[in-house]
């Protein structure tokens, strides 16, 4: 059974261990001291997520100021992906964060992008409603992004 839950200053080797699966598809973020920095202000501030089952399956980072939100980071380990784990983790921090009518952004991979297909990522996000957007800064990888958006009435 998956628990999704606050995150915890603790919980930072469950979300290195998340980032070190798709560094591939998002850049460097282990060694990041600004995306430790991210994970430890998301725990401390109650706007992170942790989803458990045996070990972490995924996490979260939200933020944003009402009434438009933002996914600002959500991965879910390979071995949990397709099971039900990424939509729990969105579904959690609707009900927690958000108050309609508000906006959900989240940005993912650009549809020319190697990791388009491959993460799922864009499916993910439609089969839930989002919509897409313009396009968005590059990776820092290089790679392609666009805006998705979900409107919560």
């Amino acid at each position: 059974m998956t628990v999704i839950r606050l995150a915890r200053d603790t919980d930072l080797p469950a979300f290195l261990a998340l980032a070190a699966e798709v560094e591939h598809w998002f850049g460097p973020m282990v060694d990041d001291p600004g995306f430790t920095d991210a994970v430890l202000r998301g725990a401390a501030g109650g706007t992170a997520l942790v989803a458990e089952g045996p070990g972490p399956l995924g996490a979260l980072l939200f933020g944003g100021t009402a009434p438009v939100h933002k996914v600002h980071w959500l991965v879910v380990s390979e071995r949990a992906r397709g099971t039900g784990v990424g939509r729990a983790l969105l579904a959690e921090s609707l009900r927690r964060f958000v108050r309609p009518p508000a906006t959900v952004e989240v940005v993912t991979f650009g549809p020319d992008h190697p990791g388009a297909v491959t993460s799922g990522a864009r499916a993910f996000y439609t089969a839930l409603g989002f919509t897409p957007g313009e396009p968005a800064a590059p990776g820092p990888e290089g790679g392609s992004r666009q805006v998705y958006r979900l409107r919560v009435s």
